[in-house]
């Protein structure tokens, strides 16, 4: 008789739980529908005209909190096909500056305009983001390729929106230096990258990233220490691919290991949210200031054991920057 009883009341026990369970989240989820959004479109708004790809920060100013402002008075112009890089320590407001542009937060002060539009008065999300393309550090979950089957696209999230053939997809690849790696996996292009790419490594994860930005071959790149996790061999590899896809293309860098933006049209130094230095690489090092130190330190770590100072993300290197 016992066991007759205990099993029933166990069940009962479950599903009791697994109800209270369900009514938490329903909970939690009409919590989130009554959140003020944060980035509101100007009524009226149209969407972004990208013709020539000129960006501009005019004295911009912003925090993530009240009372500790993270961007001072930034300002700074990119014409149509440069590229501009953006250096200093972790926390300087580099990767802010990223958001900024695609308008994940509005700014404190100043203005930004893309093309001379400001980007707080065009249509948020669709126009803009679909114009740029970024190199994450994460991935949507789904396939490595998006490939085609049966003359229909399979596109997962995150992936261009174009109707690559299998051919270009592969282009992409291997200007991202990763084909070879894709076709030693057992399913090839169909292998699934897991939540966020969890089942690739860092450098898997940022070659597919770049091979997506590749092939979508947008007007305006913003890449965030998009070889980070990559060995020196294969960062060049890649360099010379982005350079290319940079070329005639304007293009925001976001490094900590400056031999991967000597070559920038522009280079921005910053230091606790301000500008300190602006210029080409060789004008930086005449100037014998920050960017000159920063350049030293990493040459002395180089030359000392083998490695550039800084490919070790420093701590909160990834976030707050």
């Amino acid at each position: 008789m016992r066991p007759s009883l205990y099993t029933p009341l166990n069940w009962f026990g479950t599903y009791y739980r697994m109800i209270q369970t369900s009514f938490i989240d329903m909970e939690n989820m009409f919590e989130l529908f009554n959140e003020e959004q944060e980035v509101k479109d100007a009524v009226n708004a149209g969407d972004l005209r990208l013709e020539a790809g000129r960006i501009e920060f005019e004295n911009v100013h912003f925090s993530y909190v009240e009372g500790k402002e993270i961007l001072h008075d930034v300002s700074f112009s990119v014409m149509p096909g440069q590229t501009l890089a953006l250096v200093g320590p972790s926390g300087s407001g580099k990767s802010t500056i990223i958001r900024l542009l695609f308008r994940f937060y509005d700014v404190w002060g100043g203005c930004i305009r893309i093309d001379g539009q400001d980007i707080s008065q065009v249509r948020d999300g669709g126009s803009w983001r679909r114009a740029g393309a970024a190199a994450p550090g994460t991935l949507a979950r789904g396939p490595v390729s998006p490939g085609q089957r049966g003359g229909r696209q399979t596109r997962p999230p995150r992936w261009p929106r174009t109707r690559a053939t299998d051919e270009e997809v592969q282009e992409a690849a291997r200007a991202a230096d990763i084909h070879d790696r894709i076709l030693s996996f057992p399913d090839g292009y169909s292998t699934q990258v897991g939540e966020r790419g969890l089942k690739l490594s860092g450098g898997e994860k940022q070659r597919v990233a770049i091979a997506r930005t590749i092939l979508k071959g947008p007007r305006i790149i913003l890449l965030d220490e998009a070889t980070s996790a990559l060995d020196t061999e294969t960062e060049r590899n890649i360099q010379a691919s982005l350079a290319k896809v940079c070329a005639h293309r304007t293009s925001i860098v976001v490094a900590h290991r400056l031999s991967t933006v000597v070559g920038a049209d522009q280079i921005l130094v910053l230091k606790e949210g301000r500008v300190v230095e602006r210029g080409r690489h060789e004008e930086l090092l005449q100037k014998g200031g920050v960017y000159a130190s920063m350049w030293l330190q990493q040459q002395a770590g180089e030359d000392g054991d083998g490695k550039e100072c800084g490919t070790e993300k420093a701590p909160g290197s990834s976030k707050g920057q």
